[in-house]
């Protein structure tokens, strides 16, 4: 190390502790938390949630039979309660006034990854003025612009706080309400809810959506469908596990052990409950990964990745055989949403169809037989169906480009809790490629954020 950041790092060390700083991570800890439980859901169904509660229940279906059917909510019930997500702007803007007290605009290196979230956003704004929807692009465009605000937040702001823990207490919090949730929907609440639907006169008249959730009998807690949870799991459980591991260094290592184990043996379970195939196959590849990359005897290494990947293959076809039998229709519904999000980007190169519309490009293409779908199913698609040949290189770049940059910095070797965020952002990409969480606040928020926080550190450091 230089005697420049020796000389930095000691008087970093002799600061008073900014009250601004404590303030500005607890917001952020609620903040992140506050967007599992509420912003769930993508933000073009968000017309939903602003109408009446039985309309936002049998959207999410998380809520007591009591609330569902009298419209009356219990304590319990209504942490879980998704909101419109103009709260979360609202909040969101509150951060950004305590932001401007702990932040500090600087040159980030390379500057080009930090400038590429904003001519992404740039250029979806250019591509609206030719969209087929203003409704579903005013929103998407409101969204996107949060996404950015948050990735700004981390690079300008959040690699400036030098105690973090009240923004992982918060996610961590969170995290485990998300968790208890689906237990609940797993040991019982399903069926529960399911039996008391059937109950009720002209319960086929009720959303296709919500009774398709009930009879699959997959779990989602306050994500939008399975295979959202799945990708909320991919993303949080890594930080989650070691937050836990060194918040609770004061305990012998037994009990820690016990704590962060049973942590992620809840979210691995709640990840198979939640039957989401490309969720397991890319716990599976990060797993392997991380053996790889280990430093662990090269004996050791082939053995614990025959049982990886022997257990984790079998398991796979073993859970999910029934339905490769049947013929994997969800995968063949992904290739006639990608086919048509080509058709689309073909038709309208330039400017696509506008932010958020993809629902209404491919209801006018779609085949008789193929299920109706508000979103491609695939992040970087949308991008160029939506917006084009621009919208599409801006957002691919960033996301391949920060994952790529990152992994190279020597700071994701001796900071566990950086390299377990590194690993929810790869996943996250990764299942980008078969479904949209880019446009789930719950989702999107955080990811965003922590891309800038993790550049933004790698700019402290060096400097």
């Amino acid at each position: 190390m230089t005697k420049a950041k020796l000389s930095r790092l000691s008087r970093i060390a002799t600061l008073k502790p900014d009250p601004w700083q404590a303030v500005f991570a607890a917001l952020l800890g609620f903040f992140l938390a506050f967007s599992f439980l509420k912003f769930g859901n993508p933000v073009v169904l968000d017309y939903l949630v602003n109408q009446d509660l039985s309309a936002t229940n049998y959207l999410n279906a998380t809520t007591s039979m009591t609330s569902l059917f009298t419209g009356r909510a219990t304590g319990f019930d209504m942490i879980y309660e998704p909101l419109p997500v103009a709260w979360g702007y609202a909040l969101l803007a509150i951060i950004v006034m305590v932001a401007l007290k702990v932040g500090r605009l600087h040159k980030p290196k390379p500057a080009w990854l930090a400038y590429l979230p904003a001519v992404w956003l740039f250029w979806q704004l250019i591509a609206s003025t030719q969209t087929i929807n203003p409704r579903l692009t005013q929103v998407t465009l409101a969204h996107m612009t949060a996404c950015v605000v948050c990735y700004y937040l981390g690079l300008f702001a959040l690699s400036r706080v030098t105690n973090l823990k009240p923004l992982w207490i918060g996610l961590m919090v969170g995290f485990l309400l998300v968790l208890w949730l689906g237990l609940n929907q797993h040991y019982g609440g399903l069926e529960a809810t399911r039996r008391s639907i059937y109950e009720q006169p002209d319960w086929q008249q009720l959303p296709r959506e919500f009774l398709k959730k009930l009879t699959s009998g997959r779990i989602y807690g306050t994500l939008v469908y399975p295979n959202a949870l799945a990708g909320f799991i991919l993303v949080f459980l890594p930080v989650t596990v070691i937050t836990a591991w060194l918040l609770s260094a004061k305990l012998a290592v037994v009990s820690r052990g016990v704590i962060a184990g049973t942590i992620a043996y809840t979210g691995l379970a709640c990840l198979v409950w939640s039957g989401s195939k490309s969720g397991w196959l890319i716990a599976l590849f990060i797993g392997v990964a991380i053996l790889l990359k280990s430093r662990l005897r090269l004996t050791i290494k082939i053995i614990l990745l025959g049982l990886i990947l022997g257990l984790g293959l079998t398991g796979f076809y073993w859970r999910h055989s029934g339905y490769f039998e049947r013929g994997a229709t969800s995968v063949s519904a992904r290739f006639d949403y990608w086919r048509a999000a080509g058709d689309t980007f073909r038709r309208h190169p330039v400017f696509g169809t506008g932010p958020g519309t993809f629902a209404k490009a491919y209801q006018a293409v779609k085949r008789p037989e193929s299920e109706m779908a508000r979103l491609c199913h695939n992040d970087y698609l949308e991008q160029a169906s939506d917006s084009g040949f621009v919208g599409f290189m801006a957002y691919s770049v960033f996301i391949i480009g920060s994952l790529a940059f990152l992994y190279r910095n020597s700071m994701l070797r001796s900071d566990l809790t950086k390299l377990a965020v590194w690993i929810g952002l790869m996943s996250w990409a990764m299942q980008g490629m078969v479904e949209f969480g880019l446009y789930i606040p719950a989702l999107a928020w955080p990811v965003f954020l922590f891309h800038g926080w993790l550049l933004g550190a790698t700019t402290e450091q060096e400097g």
